[in-house]
C-alpha cells in the first residue's frame, strides 16, 4: 500500500474479536482507534493499538444516555472522527441516530428500515426474495399453535432460529438449533421462544458440510458501489454445523460476489457487508443464510496481496483517499483459536475429524484472530480464561 493519511481517529463500538482485528489493521498504520464497550477487558481495549479506552454499556431502552456520551466523546476526539460499529444493534442505532452523530462522526448512511430489513432474518428473507436471491424456505411462527399446525407437514430434520440471534442468545445462550423430530421440534420451541416477543423462525435444513458455507465481505460506496470485494468458505465452524467461522479459508467465488454486488446495488446499501450463504447441492444455487449490515468478526480472512481489507477500504473512502487494487489473497487461512480447539474435539467425537486431517488443515494458516506477537495481551487473556473453562469442565467430570 502507498502511504496513507492517518490522522483521521476512529472510534469502534463493541470491542469483541471483530474490533480486535479493526484495532490491529488500522492501529499498525498509525490510525489512532478507540473503543467503546461494557466490559473494560474486551478483547479490542486489550489491544496495544487501542489509543483510547472507553467503558459504557448500550442499553436499546435507554439510547438517549448512550447516544449523549458519543456526542461528549466526539468534542475530546475531534469533530470528523470515523464511527464504526460491529453489532447489530449498534448499526441500527447509529443509523436511527443518524442526523445527530453525522454532526460529529463519519459514517456510510443507510436507512433505519433497510438496517432493520437485514439485521432481522424475517426482514431479510422478505427482502431477498423480493430481489430474487434464493433462499431456504422458511415460516415465521407467532405461537406454539402455528408450530404444531406445521409439524405435522414439516420435512426434518430442521433447523430453529433466531429473527434476531443475538436476542435469543442473550436470553437462552443458543442462536439455532438443529432439530431432527417432530417432539425435539416443539419442544425446543416451547423452551427457546418467548410468547410475550415471538423471535423464532423454522428454516429448511439444507444438507451438506460445513465447508458449503460461503461468505462474502466487500465495502459499498456511497453510490453502492462495490470498492472491496473478497469471498471464501468455513471449514469448520463453532459451535459445529451451526456456529460462526472457526476456520476458514480465502476462495473466489465469481457467482457469490456477482449475486451480492448486484443485490446490494439494488438495494442501495452502503458500507461494510458481511453475509452468508450456504451451497444447495440438491439445485446448485447459492441460498442466503444471514446478512449483517456491518463488519464482520472474520473480516481478516478476507485479505488483499497488499493487505487491503474491507475496514481499510473504508478508512481510505471516507477519508477521501486513493482506494488500491483489490487482489484477494488466495487459499489464506484464518482461525479463532480458542474456538476451533473446542469446534475441533467436537468434529472429532462425531467421527468426521482425524488428527491427521487437523494438523493438515493449518496449511497456509496466516493469521489467527487472538494471537499477534506485536500485541500479545489480547491472546494471554484468551488463554487463561479458556485454561479457566477446562479447569471447570474438569471439575464437573470428576
Amino acid at each position: 500500500m502507498k502511504p496513507i493519511d492517518t490522522k483521521t481517529p476512529v472510534l469502534v463500538l463493541n470491542c469483541k474479536i471483530g474490533a480486535l482485528a479493526i484495532m490491529r489493521s488500522l492501529g499498525s498504520l498509525g490510525i489512532p482507534v478507540h473503543g467503546v464497550d461494557a466490559e473494560p477487558k474486551a478483547p479490542g481495549l486489550l489491544s496495544r493499538y487501542c489509543r483510547g479506552k472507553y467503558v459504557r454499556p448500550y442499553d436499546e431502552s435507554r439510547s438517549g444516555g448512550y447516544l449523549q456520551y458519543l456526542l461528549d466523546l466526539a468534542k475530546r476526539l475531534g469533530k470528523g472522527t470515523i464511527l464504526i460499529p460491529t453489532s447489530d444493534e449498534l448499526s441500527l442505532f447509529v443509523a436511527d441516530h443518524a442526523e445527530a452523530l453525522g454532526e460529529y462522526f463519519v459514517f456510510p448512511k443507510n436507512t433505519p428500515d433497510l438496517v432493520r430489513e437485514l439485521v432481522s432474518k424475517e426482514g431479510m428473507y422478505h427482502l431477498a426474495g423480493k430481489h430474487r436471491v434464493p433462499s431456504p424456505f422458511t415460516i415465521f411462527p407467532k405461537s406454539s399453535d402455528d408450530v404444531l399446525r406445521y409439524s405435522g407437514s414439516a420435512k426434518l430434520p430442521i433447523m430453529l432460529k433466531g429473527i434476531h440471534g443475538n436476542r435469543l442468545e442473550e436470553r437462552t445462550g443458543k442462536k439455532m438449533v438443529l432439530v431432527r423430530t417432530r417432539e425435539e421440534l416443539i419442544a425446543n420451541y416451547q423452551a427457546l421462544e418467548d410468547p410475550e416477543h415471538p423471535n423464532l423462525m423454522l428454516q429448511e435444513y439444507i444438507p451438506g458440510g460445513d465447508d458449503q458455507i460461503y461468505i462474502f465481505n466487500g465495502y459499498f460506496d456511497a453510490d453502492s458501489e462495490c470498492l472491496a470485494a473478497f469471498t471464501g468458505h468455513k471449514i469448520r465452524q463453532a459451535p459445529i454445523h451451526v456456529g460462526c467461522a472457526s476456520l476458514g479459508v480465502c476462495r473466489w467465488n465469481q457467482e457469490v460476489a456477482d449475486m451480492t454486488t448486484g443485490f446490494m446495488r439494488a438495494i442501495g446499501y452502503k458500507g461494510i457487508l458481511d453475509i452468508g450463504y450456504r451451497l444447495d447441492q440438491r439445485d446448485g444455487s447459492y441460498k442466503v443464510l444471514d446478512i449483517n449490515p456491518r463488519v464482520g468478526q472474520a473480516f481478516r480472512l478476507f485479505v488483499a496481496e497488499n493487505d487491503m481489507d474491507v475496514v481499510k477500504a473504508l478508512y481510505l473512502n471516507l477519508t477521501g483517499q486513493e482506494q488500491p487494487p483489490i487482489v484477494p489473497r488466495e487459499g489464506r487461512k484464518w482461525v479463532i483459536e480458542d474456538f476451533d480447539v473446542i469446534s475441533s474435539l467436537h468434529y472429532h467425537q462425531e467421527g468426521a475429524l482425524t488428527f491427521a486431517e487437523w494438523i493438515k488443515s493449518f496449511r497456509k494458516l496466516e493469521e489467527g484472530a487472538w494471537f499477534h506477537w506485536k500485541d500479545p495481551l489480547p491472546f494471554l487473556d484468551m488463554v487463561w480464561r479458556l485454561f479457566g473453562r477446562f479447569s471447570s469442565w474438569m471439575k464437573k467430570s470428576r
